[in-house]
């Protein structure tokens, strides 16, 4: 048996604690109940308390809790098998996690849509390798391509602003990166999506022309794709403290609230140099268009390899913890005292008496 979230087993320690502490209460409870007076009236009085049905209440309750933990924990024996196809399409995407990807004039805000839009794109895309390229004043590969979608959703979850110190947006050099991730032991159309607003605050005089770089990988046979977020009339750049906190918006030199801009042009020429094509975030279309795109290339099957998948049994222990909790709540901990009814005597034979 094997866990999926084992992390969660830890919690099991807790119990034998919480049982000693449950037996702790109820010792000091009999001491002060011994202690209140006449030991022949408190006996009459917790005459209905049965101890042994109280013992296996707390015993049902202690097992029921300890089945939900494991629930928890997410057991898994067995295994399904299945036959995964990988075509022959490597897909590259550069997402932009520079802090003006955090204005709010695409909701969330422009940095959380474009991890929803990539997590859309592998839920169409399967079959087919992708990978991870994070840029903002520098950029490195988050994760290499890969088929599996779940870890890479997982590390995808985690991209934030402050993953790279250095701000700015550098496309040119997130190309190039995209670049070295292709996997060259594998044939098959090769393709970069560079998710971006296209603003860079920081202009640097030195820096690659991220056209000229989307031309040149058009060369080496990939298709450059981008896709814009944010608006024209632009939305000022929020700044958060260490606790998540808004504490106000980005300023520039001179004390004014920077506006950042989706910069359209600059992104429809890079998209243009790389033989691909320019989408924005806002039309709802966007994510499947591409996917259309990309499943025109090369869609005929490089190989094909057997995946197996564990087969998930936290149902057996919620359902067992759920009944054990049940029977502890409806089980009763008490005696029936069945009191007969004293007859009463005649009226007429009491005057008598």
């Amino acid at each position: 048996m094997t866990f999926g979230a084992p992390q969660y087993l830890w919690v099991l320690c807790a119990l034998p604690a919480l049982a000693g502490f449950v037996w702790w209460m109820a010792a000091r409870r009999r001491s002060s109940v011994s202690r209140m007076g006449d030991s022949e009236l408190v006996e009459r009085l917790s005459a209905s308390v049965n101890p042994g049905a109280r013992l296996r209440r707390a015993v049902l309750w202690f097992v029921g809790a300890g089945l939900v933990i494991v629930a928890l924990a997410r057991p898994q024996w067995g295994s399904d098998v299945e036959i995964v196809e990988h075509r022959g399409v490597q897909v590259m995407v550069a997402l932009d996690i520079s802090r003006s990807m955090l204005a709010q004039d695409v909701r969330p805000n422009r940095l959380d849509r474009a991890k929803l839009e990539i997590s859309d794109l592998m839920s169409r895309l399967t079959g087919d390798e992708i990978g991870v390229v994070l840029f903002s004043g520098a950029s490195f590969i988050q994760f290499p391509m890969t088929f599996d979608y779940a870890t890479a959703r997982t590390y995808l979850s985690q991209a934030h602003p402050d993953a790279i110190t250095r701000q700015g947006t550098v496309i040119a050099e997130a190309i190039e990166r995209a670049m070295a991730g292709f996997n060259d032991q594998r044939a098959g159309q090769r393709v970069i999506v560079v998710m971006t607003d296209g603003e860079n605050q920081e202009r640097d005089p030195r820096a690659r022309d991220p056209i000229e770089e989307a031309r040149r990988a058009a060369s080496e046979g990939a298709v450059v794709y981008t896709i814009g977020f944010g608006s024209a009339q632009g939305e000022p750049v929020p700044e958060y403290d260490d606790l998540g906190e808004l504490v106000g918006f980005k300023e520039d030199g001179e004390g004014n609230v920077v506006i950042s801009r989706l910069d359209e042009e600059t992104l429809v020429r890079i998209a243009d140099a790389g033989g691909g094509q320019y989408f924005r975030a806002s039309d709802p279309d966007a994510i499947a268009d591409l996917a259309a795109e990309i499943q025109s290339f090369e869609d005929e099957t490089l190989d094909s390899e057997f995946n197996r998948t564990k087969i998930e049994r936290f149902q057996i222990f919620l359902l067992a913890g759920a009944l054990a909790l049940a029977a502890a709540e409806v089980m009763t901990d008490r005696f029936r005292i069945r009191v007969g009814r004293r007859r009463a005597m005649p009226r007429e034979a009491s005057g008598n008496a």
